[in-house]
């Protein structure tokens, strides 16, 4: 599996979606920063790793780039993962080609 690009930090503090990866990578088994969504507040299709990530919360919070709806959410506790997609209408993954 192909390493992600760094993240990139902006000014208004959030991080771009290739900062999901790691957390990510916990629950899934493939990279999802390549991934297509669909934002249910402005039907906008981004990559994850487009998404702006703000984690000054509790969690990790992807936003919109283009309406700034929240549209994954994800928090991990000591025992389990918790990833909140209601703001997401689809989530497109590829899949590796046999044998990758």
């Amino acid at each position: 599996m192909p390493t992600p690009p760094p993240a990139t930090i902006h000014p208004d503090g959030h991080t771009d979606g290739n900062a999901l990866a790691g957390p990510l990578g916990e629950l899934f088994a493939v990279d999802l920063t390549a991934a297509a969504t669909s934002c249910v507040g402005c039907g906008r299709r981004s990559h994850l790793a487009e998404l702006h990530l703000y984690s000054s919360g509790p969690g990790l919070i992807a936003r919109c780039p283009g309406c700034h709806d929240p549209v994954l959410r994800l928090v991990r506790t000591p025992e389990r993962l918790i990833l909140d997609l209601r703001g997401t209408v689809s989530l497109s993954v590829f899949l590796p080609s046999p044998g990758e």
